[in-house]
């Protein structure tokens, strides 16, 4: 042993080489032979003459921890989110279970290491949460923890989609969700993150706050045509201000027909009708007169009725209100402007304008329309005296991209 050492120091390299390497094999074939074995280790290996070399001892330590809900939590909201920390994530999976075993299905985002349960917990339930990661290093170990939701409470907030499931919708159509009280500013964000939209074709889209009570969803150019859309509203238990939680989960599953846009201009008082971007039909129309203009601007069709009686009577008094039947009205805003047959017109119509802010076509232009159009069929109509403000219907698509995205609580 003494000699090696005296060896190496004397600078003998092609010696010491061969002796290294005899070391080696030596060792590696005492390992491969004998691993069973007890075999002495060397002294200049750093152990003692007879000595055993005993297993590395695996990890006892824990790297994995339940952050959210903490440990016993009670009266948690039953929206609630499972977070963890772990120092291998790739590895790490999470189990919740209900008081009876019962699985609860969810989403594990292991980026951001929360599990999102599929739909809201029960009202008053106690569930555990097994955390494991996987043993590597001094990575791995296990974790329980329990959390127990909070009792169903008195004020629920009602969540209501205006669309349904197997309806076909036009190219304009904004997805509607509605909710039976107003949602205070603060919590919106949070809402709105729980509101999620998935369309086949892929496109870009962002939820828009109307008002305190509606949200509407479009995307940033008109619907392709023949998109299915999917729109899942996760709500239930989720706070909503003031001591009020989400009533229920809702899901919405229907599609886009064919592409039908329909602009009229002022200038040639004509309408031009476009179905999957081809010119179908160019309209004769009459618009609004000087002191009752028709609005200019991007409108959808938001209701329809082949035959109904418009009465304005009670609004503007017996000298200047009327009561009259109508045929193949298409409503295109909420304070009375109609895409609608006016045959008192025909005589002037793609001439001069004469109603009352509708656009009028004839009885057989309005049989036409009415027989191909749907909700969500757009229509832009251009050069009148009057701008169409924004809330005065669905325009969704009065409004440019950039300042869409601005009535997004993200």
């Amino acid at each position: 042993m003494d000699a090696i050492r005296l060896t190496a120091r004397a600078g003998r390299r092609p010696w010491r080489m061969a002796a290294a390497a005899l070391v080696a094999a030596s060792v590696l074939v005492s390992a491969g032979a004998c691993s069973g074995d007890k075999a002495e280790t060397p002294s200049w290996q750093g152990g003692g003459q007879g000595s055993s070399e005993a297993p590395s001892p695996q990890p006892t330590l824990s790297t994995v921890a339940v952050t959210s809900p903490a440990a016993d939590a009670k009266d948690v909201a039953a929206s609630t989110e499972i977070k963890y920390d772990s120092e291998d994530a790739d590895n790490t999976s999470v189990e919740v279970k209900d008081a009876d075993g019962g699985e609860v299905k969810g989403t594990l985002d292991k980026d951001s290491k929360v599990f999102t349960p599929a739909k809201a917990l029960g009202w008053g339930k106690t569930y555990t949460v097994t955390v494991n990661g996987t043993p590597s290093g001094d990575k791995g170990g296990s974790t329980t923890s329990t959390f127990t939701v909070m009792k169903k409470p008195s004020k629920l907030v009602r969540v209501t989609s205006f669309l349904g499931d197997g309806q076909t919708v036009g190219v304009g159509m904004p997805m509607i969700v509605k909710f039976g009280r107003s949602v205070p500013e603060k919590y919106r964000d949070d809402v709105q993150r729980r509101m999620t939209v998935t369309a086949s074709p892929v496109q870009e889209g962002i939820w828009h706050w109307i008002s305190p009570t509606e949200v509407h969803y479009r995307p940033k150019t008109y619907w392709k045509a023949y998109t299915k859309i999917f729109y899942k509203v996760q709500l239930a238990g989720v706070p909503m201000g003031d001591g009020w939680y989400g009533r229920s989960d809702l899901t919405v599953d229907l599609k886009v027909g064919r592409s039908f846009v329909m602009t009229v201009s002022n200038k040639t008082k004509k309408m031009t009708v476009k179905q999957d971007g081809k010119v179908v039909k160019t309209i004769p129309v009459s618009l609004g007169k000087k002191d009752t203009p028709s609005s200019s601007g991007t409108m959808v069709v938001i209701e329809k009725k082949e035959h109904t009686v418009f009465d304005t009577m009670a609004e503007l008094g017996p000298e200047e209100g009327y009561r009259t039947k109508i045929d193949y009205a298409q409503r295109i805003t909420w304070s009375g402007q109609f895409i609608h047959a006016a045959p008192w017109s025909e005589g002037v119509q793609g001439r001069t304008n004469v109603s009352h802010g509708c656009v009028n076509v004839s009885m057989a232009m309005g049989k036409w329309l009415f027989g191909r159009t749907m909700l969500g069929d757009p229509i832009t109509v251009s050069g009148t005296e009057e701008k169409l403000k924004n809330g005065n219907g669905w325009t969704d698509w009065n409004m440019s991209w950039d300042e869409y995205k601005k009535g997004s609580a993200i």
